[in-house]
């Protein structure tokens, strides 16, 4: 019976101050706990809620919303890439919100014969996208105005040089009383890191064949003569597509042209008006009155402005069922493994095969724009573009502003190559390079490293011991060989001779006007025309065109932009000073034996 009592009297004994303390602590950590669960619950929830009435709305206000009377604006001050990326958000430059080439292009197209478009108002004080993207949207504009019949007005606070090569075109170029203009030719500057490692302490062990350029800026301090000499005639043949262009479209001599640039004549909105470089010089509101003008409307009335992002969505998709002529998209550095950023060549094969397979796809137009990558990476997606062909399927290859070392070699076996006469392709070579931090630990931060080993060569050299001889030579060995199989790639899929491939290899780069009198290329032309050709050799006349790989949705893409937010952000913080850090990257991450451009170079 005492038993019986004793836990009753023990229930009724008073609460210690530690235990209530305790029990107090305890309970409030747990309902904190639970709170911040449920309120990330419903946060999540709410987010997703967010998301869903955003795609709602914006699908239901954006089709079929374009008014009458409307002017399609052009803003292409931003980063052009080829294919646009659908975020709703504006989460500034965390986040690149670039604009997509096939949507310029699209809404370009749709607007030549579209009635509620009277004209295209275009903003390009400075375009992003290399000379070959910048020359495929100025051909369209050319095409639109020819066409249609419709204006285009382009109006700029101050233009750079290619922001200038795009507003050439329209039938009034208008610039700010207090603006510029630059016009004074193309030039590359190239960085060379050569005293920068010297002064680290960090060796950088190089094996390339026959690929002198691509590895002279780890040991020299300027261009060799060879180098400059490949520089020179690259950057000529670029600039004259600008001249050529340029000068059709403002009724000025190309030798006028040069002697303006030459001698920086335009250094004043006044001198470039006098050069007739421009029509008029206005402000922004000035501007919109003749826009109102050429519209017929009141003073007290407003241009119905749409943006490209919002006149894409409007027009209406083409059924994709039948007979289907695939675009495949290649762009970025070319790399090993699996990933939905740049082209990683397990991705690429994966995504390619599900292509080719398709039974209602009788030809592929594999649009490339990328400066090269992985040499092991190409030869595989080379390998896979030959298999398609087996598969019976015509491949034909357009080119945008880069198709060089590795973005050749993916390129080199198809039945036909289209490229922009300004796209920057051919740099045929492989090398490999392997930086050595040994000295830099020793002498610099104190660090010194040591190893045992089974066999001679356990720890083959890298970035912590530099390589021996023996290694050296295989590397070597390795390199030429897979030139070898890179210069018969190209020989034996465009029915040269591999002694001529190399002649006009050896990791020289050429524009697109230079490799179609080299045999490199086919024609000179756009991604349609190579729509086109890739219908003819495939005999259809009734098809669809569908494009590849799939996009994954805006918020997969968020979720998955970490990296590349990342280096928006740098890039917008450090500037040219980007260019530097961006070099300093690629010593330190090369990996494997490396099939890309030359060097890193700014066009300027």
């Amino acid at each position: 019976m005492n038993e019986n009592i004793q836990p009753q009297q023990q229930h009724n004994q008073p609460e210690t101050r530690s235990r209530k303390f305790w029990r107090v602590v305890l309970g409030s950590m747990v309902g904190f706990v639970l709170a911040n669960i449920i309120v990330g619950i419903l946060g999540i929830l709410m987010f997703l809620g967010m998301i869903a009435s955003f795609e709602k709305m914006g699908k239901s206000s954006t089709s079929g919303t374009v008014k009458d009377n409307s002017v399609l604006v052009m803003d292409l001050s931003g980063s052009i890439e080829e294919r646009a990326t659908d975020i709703p958000f504006d989460f500034g430059p965390y986040v690149d919100q670039s604009t997509g080439l096939d949507n310029i292009l699209a809404a370009i197209e749709s607007a030549t014969s579209d009635p509620k478009i009277k004209g295209i108002y275009l903003k390009s004080q400075s375009v992003g996208g290399g000379p070959a993207t910048q020359k495929a949207i100025r051909d369209a504009l050319s095409e639109f105005k020819k066409s249609s019949g419709k204006f285009i007005y382009a109006y700029s606070d101050l233009y750079t040089q290619n922001g200038y090569y795009l507003a050439s075109v329209a039938d009034k170029v208008l610039l700010n009383p207090s603006g510029d203009l630059a016009l004074k030719g193309y030039a590359f500057q190239v960085m060379f890191y050569k005293n920068l490692l010297d002064k680290l302490d960090i060796d950088v062990q190089i094996c390339h064949g026959q690929f002198k350029s691509a590895v002279e800026p780890y040991f020299l301090d300027k261009m060799s003569d060879a180098n400059r000499e490949q520089l020179s005639t690259l950057a000529n043949s670029l600039w004259a597509v600008f001249l050529q262009d340029v000068s059709k479209s403002r009724k000025i001599s190309a030798d006028e042209l040069n002697n303006i640039a030459d001698n920086l004549l335009c250094s004043s909105p006044k001198e470039a008006l006098n050069l007739k470089l421009v029509d008029k010089l206005a402000y922004a509101d000035e501007v919109e009155q003749m826009i109102k003008t050429k519209l017929n409307l009141g003073a007290d009335d407003k241009p119905n402005y749409i943006s490209v992002g919002n006149y894409v969505k409007s027009i209406d998709k083409k059924n994709e069922n039948g007979n289907k002529v695939a675009v495949f998209y290649a762009f970025g550095e070319i790399r090993d493994g699996k990933n939905d950023s740049g082209i990683y060549s397990e991705t690429f094969i994966k995504e390619f095969r599900k292509v080719y397979k398709d039974k209602d796809v009788k030809a592929i137009v594999l649009r490339v724009n990328s400066p090269g990558g992985s040499a092991l990476a190409s030869e595989n997606i080379c390998h896979e573009i030959e298999n398609a062909k087996k598969a019976g399927k015509k491949i034909v290859v357009s080119m945008g502003d880069y198709a060089a070392s590795g973005g050749y070699y993916i390129s080199c076996n198809a039945d036909y190559i289209i490229a922009e006469p300004n796209t920057i392709t051919g740099s045929i070579g492989v090398f490999g390079m392997i930086p050595s931090a040994q000295k830099f630990l020793k002498n610099k931060v104190g660090i010194t490293i040591d190893k045992v080993e089974t066999n001679q060569h356990s720890a083959p050299g890298g970035v912590y011991t530099p390589l021996d001889e023996l290694e050296g030579e295989r590397m070597q060995a390795s390199i030429e060989e897979i030139y070898a199989t890179f210069t018969k790639r190209v020989a034996d899929g465009r029915k040269l001779t591999v002694t001529y491939v190399d002649s006009i290899g050896q990791g020289r780069v050429w524009a697109g006007s230079d490799a179609l009198k080299l045999g490199l290329v086919d024609e000179i032309g756009s991604l349609d025309k190579a729509i086109q050709k890739a219908a003819a050799l495939a005999q259809l006349s009734d098809y669809k065109i569908c494009r590849y790989p799939a996009q994954k949705n805006w918020v997969s893409m968020l979720f998955s932009m970490k990296d590349d937010a990342v280096d928006a952000a740098v890039r917008q913080r450090m500037g040219q000073f980007y260019y530097l850090f961006d070099g300093i990257q690629q010593v330190l991450n090369q990996e494997g034996v490396q099939a890309r451009m030359p060097m890193t170079f700014t066009i300027e």
